[in-house]
């Protein structure tokens, strides 16, 4: 066991609760600022940082195209290094979930879910909102995790 899973799960609720204090943040590529300005990868940094006191480590910059133009799983990588990697349909409120928004394509947007039936995201040319979870997103999703932290 990874010494990241021994410390248990971060509690649900309080990343659900965290994430829903960044909806309305406005749309920014590359940002992480609540109120301010964030992208899906900011929104999730975000959340580790109330949770979890600071970063866990400072992403390169990236293009929006930086998914296809690598090829590499970049996100899941990352996500592995840091948080405790489930099966998708274990997922719970307060799980981050990763999509590929094609087929074939490496994942390359994130959401926090937030009922059996939400998420909560940020998407170009939009604000952070809760949003159903269609079978349009379900369909897409690569790969979930939970914060790790004691529960």
């Amino acid at each position: 066991m990874s010494a990241k899973a021994s410390v248990g799960r971060a509690s649900g609720e309080a990343v659900v609760r965290a994430a829903r204090g960044w909806i309305g943040t406005p749309y920014h590529h590359q940002a992480s600022m609540k109120n301010i300005g964030t992208d899906c990868l900011g929104l999730v940094r975000g959340i580790w940082r109330e949770i979890h006191g600071s970063d866990a480590e400072m992403p390169p910059a990236y293009s929006r195209d930086w998914a296809e133009a690598s090829g590499r799983e970049t996100m899941i990588e990352a996500a592995r290094r840091h948080f405790v990697e489930i099966d998708p349909v274990l997922a719970r409120p307060g799980d981050v979930l990763l999509f590929r928004l094609r087929p074939g394509t490496v994942a390359k947007h994130a959401g926090i879910l937030a009922t059996a039936t939400t998420m909560i995201h940020a998407m170009e040319g939009r604000p952070v909102a809760e949003v159903p979870l269609a079978p349009w997103w379900r369909r897409r999703i690569a790969a979930a995790f939970s914060f790790p932290g004691g529960e």
